[in-house]
C-alpha cells in the first residue's frame, strides 16, 4: 500500500470511529401538570378539535378590524424582530454542521531569492477536529433546536399581535361609545339647566336645584376630555402594532356590532400543550439547553486532529512543479486537559443548571397556559352573566329617569332624586359599554389562551 492509500485508509478509520461516540445525557421530556379536563370548561369536549383549524381572520365580522390585523401582521416591529433571529438561527445552524466536516484550504509563496527561507511552494491543506465525543454534534443540536425554538417565539408574537391589536381595537371603540354617552348626557343636562335656571327665574325652584344641576353639568364636561385622552392613547398604542407612525385609526363597526365567533373549541389540556407555541418555545429551550450539558462533558475528554498536506515547495520558481518538488504528509494529533483545578467539571455543572432552569421555565410555561385558558373561559362567561344584568339595569333606569322626571317637573318629588337616577343611569351605561368591549376582548383572549392565532 503506497503513502496516498495510507493517508486515505487513516482518514476513513478516524472519520468512522466518532459514530459510537457520545457522551453527555439523553433528553427526557419534563412531566406536565395539568387535569384531564378544564374546570370552567364545557362538560363534553371533542379531543380531536383543536383551535388552529379556526383561522383568525374567521373569527371577526369587521372589515376594517381584518385590514389593521394584516397591516400589523406586515410592518409590526416585533414580527420583523423575530423574523431576523430566526434568519441568524438559521445562519447559526449552517455555521456549526460546517464544524463536522474537514476544513480544506490553500496556500502559495513565491520567492525570487533562493536562499530565502520558507522556499517558494504552492499546496492545499486540510484539517479536521474529529467529532469523537460528540461535542460538536451536541453543538449542532441545540442551535438546530434554538431554530425551533424561534420559529416557535415568531408564532408567539403573531398570536399576541392578532389578540393585542383586536382588544385594542374593541378598547378604542369602547371609548368612543363613551364619548358618545357622555356627549348625549353633556346635552341632555344642559337642557335641563336651561329649564331650571328658566324656572328658577320665574320663581318655581329654589336655587339649589339650579346649582346641583349646574354641577351635573359641570362634571359631564370633566368626562370628556378624560375620555379624548384615552382614544389617543390606544390609537397611538395601535399604530405602534401596525408599525406606522401615530395617528387617526379608521373605525369599522361598534362593539355592539362586532361579533367573534362563538363555536371556539376548547380541548383537553394535552392538546392545548401542543398548540401553544409559548409552551413548544420552552421545551425547544431546555432541548438546547440539555444538548449543551453533552457539549461541556465532551470538552472534559481529549479531542482528535487530523491534518494532510500535499503540494509542491523548491527553492527555485523554475523547477516548483517538477515531479521531484511534490511533497505530502498526513498527521493526527490528540490534546485534552490534565489538571485544570476543576474548571472543567465547573463547566458542566453550570451548563446543568442552566438546563435545570429551562426544564423548570419549561413546567411553569405549561401551568401558565392552564391557568389562562381557565380563566379566560371563567372571564367569557362571567362577564356575558354581567353583561346581561347591567343592560336590565340600564332598561330601568332609563325608565326610571323618564318617571322621574316627569314626576318633579308636576311637583311630585324633590330634584335630587331626578339627579340620583340620571347619575345612575350615566353609570350604567358606561359600565355596560365596558362590558361588552370585555366579552368580545374575552373570546379574543380565549382563543390566543388555546394557542390559536398563530397560524
Amino acid at each position: 500500500m503506497n503513502s496516498k492509500s495510507k493517508i486515505i485508509v487513516i482518514i476513513l478509520i478516524l472519520a468512522i470511529l466518532p459514530v459510537g461516540c457520545l457522551v453527555g445525557p439523553k433528553y427526557n421530556k419534563p412531566e406536565d401538570q395539568n387535569a384531564e379536563t378544564f374546570r370552567n370548561g364545557p362538560t363534553n369536549v371533542d379531543t380531536l378539535a383543536s383551535v388552529v383549524n379556526v383561522k383568525w381572520f374567521d373569527l371577526f365580522n369587521d372589515d376594517v378590524l381584518k385590514d389593521l390585523i394584516n397591516k400589523g401582521l406586515v410592518n409590526n416591529y416585533d414580527m420583523k424582530i423575530a423574523m431576523a433571529r430566526i434568519d441568524r438561527s438559521r445562519a447559526e445552524l449552517g455555521y456549526t454542521k460546517a464544524d463536522l466536516l474537514p476544513a480544506v484550504g490553500y496556500g502559495a509563496n513565491l520567492n525570487s531569492n533562493e536562499k530565502m527561507v520558507p522556499t517558494s511552494n504552492a499546496s492545499a491543506s486540510l484539517s479536521w477536529e474529529l467529532d469523537f465525543w460528540g461535542k460538536i454534534r451536541h453543538e449542532n443540536r441545540a442551535v438546530q433546536n434554538e431554530l425551533f425554538a424561534s420559529e416557535e417565539g415568531r408564532k408567539v408574537i403573531l398570536s399576541n399581535l392578532v389578540s393585542d391589536i383586536a382588544v385594542a381595537y374593541f378598547q378604542l371603540r369602547d371609548f368612543d361609545n363613551r364619548l358618545l354617552i357622555s356627549e348625549k348626557t353633556l346635552e341632555s343636562r344642559k337642557k335641563a339647566y336651561d329649564i331650571i335656571n328658566s324656572r328658577f327665574k320665574e320663581g318655581y325652584v329654589s336655587e339649589v336645584d339650579l346649582v346641583q344641576i349646574a354641577q351635573q353639568v359641570a362634571i359631564a364636561e370633566a368626562t370628556i376630555p378624560a375620555i379624548q385622552r384615552q382614544i389617543t392613547n390606544f390609537e397611538n398604542i395601535i399604530s405602534i402594532l401596525l408599525g406606522q407612525a401615530p395617528g387617526p385609526i379608521q373605525r369599522g363597526k361598534s362593539n355592539l356590532e362586532l361579533q367573534v365567533a362563538n363555536e371556539i373549541p376548547v380541548s383537553i389540556p394535552s392538546l392545548l400543550l401542543r398548540n401553544r407555541p409559548d409552551v413548544n418555545q420552552a421545551e425547544r429551550t431546555y432541548m438546547a439547553a440539555n444538548e449543551r450539558v453533552g457539549v461541556a462533558q465532551a470538552m472534559r475528554f481529549p479531542s482528535f486532529n487530523i491534518a494532510a498536506i500535499a503540494g509542491f515547495a523548491n527553492s527555485s520558481i523554475s523547477s516548483l512543479f517538477d515531479g521531484s518538488s511534490y511533497i505530502q504528509n498526513a498527521s493526527a494529533g490528540v490534546t485534552g486537559p490534565i489538571f485544570n483545578f476543576g474548571k472543567n467539571k465547573r463547566r458542566v455543572e453550570i451548563y446543568r443548571q442552566i438546563a435545570e432552569e429551562s426544564r423548570l421555565t419549561y413546567q411553569k410555561t405549561c401551568i401558565v397556559a392552564v391557568a389562562e385558558v381557565e380563566q379566560s373561559l371563567q372571564d367569557l362567561k362571567t362577564y356575558r352573566a354581567e353583561w346581561e344584568a347591567r343592560n336590565k339595569q340600564v332598561t330601568a333606569a332609563r325608565k326610571n329617569l323618564e318617571l322621574s322626571s316627569a314626576r318633579y317637573y308636576n311637583g311630585y318629588t324633590s330634584f335630587l332624586e331626578v339627579l340620583d337616577v340620571e347619575r345612575s343611569l350615566f353609570e350604567a351605561e358606561l359600565s355596560l359599554s365596558e362590558l361588552t368591549q370585555n366579552q368580545l376582548s374575552s373570546s379574543i383572549k380565549l382563543y390566543r389562551a388555546l394557542g390559536g392565532g398563530w397560524n
